[in-house]
């Protein structure tokens, strides 16, 4: 999906909730953060993150907010019907969402390149040996930086 420039369809497990995404996506990356372990009830998530921009949504998802380890807010907005998880938003690090890589309808076009917050990583979750490991997150390149600060 990195290289890629389409449209992604995705939604929710009922339906209620569809999106459409429009590639390339920012990254791929699987995190084990604690509030992803205990928001998917398994070791890890794998997220695709995009400028928020790049996400149109068609139904109204619930939310909910807390506070992550930076400070700032974290809000994951899933289906209030069969509570279904789409993407995770934040007021850190600015225009960009975490769209849940289970609730595309191709999964396999998300190929995570990086595995971050490992110090979280419970002891049964394995991860590709090949990709890189993040004690917490991986630095952004400048496009990154730069697509997350557009308006």
């Amino acid at each position: 999906m990195i290289e890629r420039d389409n449209l992604y369809l995705g939604g929710c497990l009922c339906g209620d909730i569809r999106y459409e995404l429009k590639g390339p996506s920012l990254f791929e990356a699987q995190c084990c953060c604690k509030d992803c372990q205990k928001a998917t009830g398994t070791g890890h998530t794998t997220i695709v993150g995009i400028h928020t921009s790049q996400l149109v949504i068609s139904g109204s998802p619930s939310e909910y907010t807390n506070y992550g380890e930076s400070g700032g807010t974290v809000t994951r907005h899933f289906c209030g019907k069969c509570a279904g998880r789409l993407y995770t938003s934040g007021s850190l690090p600015g225009e960009m969402i975490m769209v849940q890589a289970g609730s595309l309808d191709n999964p396999n076009a998300v190929e995570p390149t990086e595995v971050i917050y490992h110090k979280d990583a419970v002891n049964w979750d394995h991860f590709n040996p090949e990709i890189p490991t993040y004690e917490l997150y991986a630095p952004f390149s400048d496009d990154t930086k730069a697509a997350m600060d557009k308006d």
